[in-house]
Order: structure tokens, then C-alpha cells, then sequence
């Protein structure tokens, strides 16, 4: 039996679904995380994670790439992107009922950003400033920054996540200063780079650095990451060697 799916949507209340990006990358061994000024109300002039509706004729993650393009000039084609939560809270969005999807980020190198569309500037900040309230963000967007970073910092405990956060080649040393920059806590280096050399996922590069310093010694072994073994659980590299 044929069933009749019509409806009257104006039977039901006003809904939308929006998309919003948690981007991080590090400026000087200093965690930073891309946001915009927004241009138009609500919360015109405050800060807050590059984001907006999406379209009827797109995906969730066309959607998140759209704005973050539009709204920064960033494109994520070379970073890790996964998606982190929904939130849905009844009055988190002052318009209308609003659930936005989030997705985690994580980029060796962002060009300087722009601000376009919706965002009146981007810019990269410090996760420093927003964490100690420095920064407020709009909506809610403050909780979903510290849950963005607490994956991001858990992940780094079972993953081999720290190294997106560097180029193709990195040195012990470079990969070490991701984890402190995140963890915001000194490692000891001994300990690290003997964790480091049991870990299947990295590898050394067979050719030597692009620009040895000279009159130093023998240059830093480069190695590189099996991208495939990203996610996959790995030997806790760093955790239980923190200095504290």
C-alpha cells in the first residue's frame, strides 16, 4: 500500500542546522586556534569559531569547508579535519532553534587568514587568551573550544595526531614541542625520543635535510608519519613522561 509522505511544514517550528570549525595550528611553539570577528548580529563585533548554516544542496562537511573558506580564506584540503560533536541546546542560537555540527582541525601551516562573508576580520589566537577568558567567544562556542581541546588533547595520548601539527618531515625535537605546546607541560627529552623510537608509526627519511646547518655537527635525523596510521592506536608516546 502506497503511503502519502506530504506534510505542511509550517506545521513545525523554525529549525536549522549549522556547520562550525575548531581549526588549531601552532605560531612559535604557541597553540593558536583560527577565528573570526563576526560582521552581523547576533554577537556583531565578537569573536567566535568560523562557521554558518548550511545549504539545502550540500553535505555537512561541504558545508564546513564553504565557510571556512568564505569566512577566512583558509582552504582545509592539507589539514585534519574530524568531526567532534553536536550541540543542540533550545536557546544557544538567539534566532531560532539551531543544532551546529563541529568539526576538529589541525594544520602544519595556515596562511594569514581573511576575513570575508559573514566575518568582518579572522585571525589566529592565542588558545591561551580564550582559555583564561581573555577572549569571550560568542554563542556557545567557549564551551565547544574547551571541548575541541580536550580531544585534541586526549587524542595526543593514543594517537599520532601531534604530528599533523608538523610538515611532511619533522624532527624528534619539532614532534616534541607539539606536545608540550598542547599539554602546555615540559617533557623530558631522553625519555621522549626513546617513546618516539618504539612507535611504529614514524619512520626516518632516507635522504638527508634540504638545508643542513652548517659547522654543527651532524644534522638531525628527519622522519616522517604513515598518514593511514593517524587514528590508529599507538604505544603512549609522551603521556607518562611529562616533567611535572
Amino acid at each position: 500500500m502506497e503511503q502519502d509522505f506530504r506534510y505542511d511544514s509550517a506545521s513545525y517550528p523554525p529549525f536549522a542546522v549549522t556547520v562550525d570549525v575548531a581549526l588549531f595550528t601552532l605560531r612559535g611553539d604557541r597553540l593558536r586556534v583560527l577565528l573570526v570577528e563576526r560582521a552581523e548580529n547576533p554577537y556583531k563585533g565578537s569573536w567566535a569559531l568560523p562557521g554558518g548554516f548550511v545549504r539545502i544542496d550540500e553535505d555537512l562537511a561541504q558545508a564546513a569547508a564553504r565557510e571556512l573558506a568564505e569566512e577566512t580564506g583558509v582552504q582545509g584540503g592539507h589539514a585534519h579535519v574530524e568531526q567532534l560533536g553536536t550541540y543542540g541546546t533550545p536557546d544557544r542560537d538567539p534566532r531560532m532553534r539551531v543544532v551546529t555540527v563541529v568539526y576538529l582541525g589541525i594544520a602544519a601551516e595556515i596562511g594569514a587568514p581573511v576575513g570575508g562573508g559573514d566575518a568582518a576580520h579572522a585571525e589566529l589566537k592565542s588558545v591561551d587568551a580564550v582559555e583564561c577568558g581573555e577572549i569571550r567567544l560568542a554563542f556557545d562556542h567557549q564551551e565547544i573550544l574547551g571541548d575541541a581541546l580536550e580531544r585534541l588533547r586526549a587524542k595526543l595520548e593514543y594517537t599520532a595526531l601531534a604530528a599533523m601539527f608538523c610538515g611532511p618531515r619533522f624532527t624528534i625535537g619539532e614532534l616534541r614541542s607539539v606536545y608540550e605546546a598542547v599539554w602546555k607541560k615540559r617533557l623530558d627529552p631522553g625519555n621522549f625520543q626513546r617513546g618516539f623510537r618504539e612507535n611504529p608509526c614514524f619512520a626516518p627519511c632516507d635522504d638527508p635535510p634540504a638545508n643542513p646547518a652548517s659547522g654543527r655537527g651532524r644534522p638531525a635525523t628527519q622522519w616522517y608519519l604513515n598518514v593511514s596510521a593517524i587514528n590508529r592506536p599507538v604505544p603512549l608516546l609522551a603521556k607518562p613522561l611529562a616533567m611535572r
